[in-house]
């Protein structure tokens, strides 16, 4: 799947301190760590210059910026073949609802978690963005009451990630 990159337990520290508060300065970062500020900066530069890090995002409340119905889309579209999988998700990323696509095994093709500001507008959504298109077959909508997030992404305790080789020395 990807390049295999060497991480350090020192590494995997920082990445679960960065996944926690990616606004953490280089300086409580270092400290947190154990390293020297320069040391973990050039740490961090190599982190995401390899694409173990690939970017820093602000997570926004959908309901507070006018968006308060979530769902999740399950979407089924025929043929399932590569250029129009690739056309549709464009179509999808295009929209300002989508949050997040995913593409599935199983019946359903696709995976999309929207926001939007009424069920109006999703049913709008549905109807005029997705089933109007030739190649969707079926969508069925479940409705988001809660949500709660995840910790960090990293690998459990003594196993590597996949695609990372974990080195035991360091510092």
């Amino acid at each position: 799947m990807g390049e295999t990159v060497e991480l350090s337990p020192v590494d995997l520290e920082i990445l679960r301190v960065l996944q926690n508060d990616a606004r953490t300065s280089n300086k409580e970062l270092a400290a947190a760590v154990g390293l020297a500020p320069s040391t973990c900066l050039d740490r961090v530069a190599r982190l995401r210059e390899t694409g173990v890090i690939t970017g820093q995002h602000a997570k926004v409340d959908a309901a507070k910026v006018g968006r308060p119905l979530e769902a999740f889309l399950f979407v089924q579209v025929r043929p399932h073949r590569r250029p129009l999988v690739e056309q549709f998700v464009e179509h999808l990323l295009a929209l300002p609802e989508i949050r997040a696509v995913y593409h599935l095994t199983g019946p359903d093709d696709f995976l999309a978690h929207v926001a939007t500001t009424s069920a109006a507008e999703l049913q709008r959504l549905v109807l005029d963005e997705l089933t109007s298109r030739d190649e969707v077959a079926r969508v069925h909508t479940n409705l988001v009451f809660q949500q709660w997030q995840g910790g960090p992404l990293l690998p459990p305790d003594g196993e590597p990630a996949q695609g990372a080789r974990i080195r035991r020395r360091d510092r």
